[in-house]
């Protein structure tokens, strides 16, 4: 059963990322980085969907939280569900998801929003490099 259910998220997944080159969702709400910071200064939970070694690389937004979604071989981290769930756990609690350009967070935030039912799902365009090019603040770490 849990290969099954692991496959279904892969494919559900895939079938998002083949609608992704679309910029505007009915399901999330893609925002910069000034909607961003409004909602880190009002507790917004953002969670940072990179792997251990990118978060490293660039550093974090402060106060995001870190959960990979993705495995570097491309396979989806099968504890990302329940530990978002521990995080966010309300349908229609707002939460924010990034990761290094907007991409993988616009699937992830899809198949949150699409697929598990919740309804206050931001995507971070242009990811954590769009946050460093526009100079803001990175919590490096170890």
């Amino acid at each position: 059963m849990k290969k099954l259910t692991q496959w279904l998220i892969i494919f559900s997944l895939f079938t998002l990322l083949a609608a992704c080159g679309e910029k505007e969702s009915l399901y999330y709400k893609n925002i910069d980085n000034t909607q961003l910071q409004a909602m880190l200064d009002k507790n917004i939970t953002l969670i940072d969907i990179r792997r251990a070694e990118e978060w490293k690389q660039t550093g974090t937004v402060a106060k995001s939280k870190t959960l990979a979604f993705f495995f570097k071989n491309g396979q989806v981290n099968p504890n990302f569900v329940p530990q978002f769930q521990q995080l966010v756990s309300k349908k229609d609690q707002p939460a924010m998801l990034i990761c290094r350009t907007g991409n993988r967070s616009r699937a992830a935030s899809e198949y949150l929003a699409k697929s598990l039912g919740y309804t206050n799902i931001y995507n971070v365009d242009h990811g954590i490099t769009g946050w460093i090019a526009e100079k803001r603040e990175v919590v490096k770490s170890n």
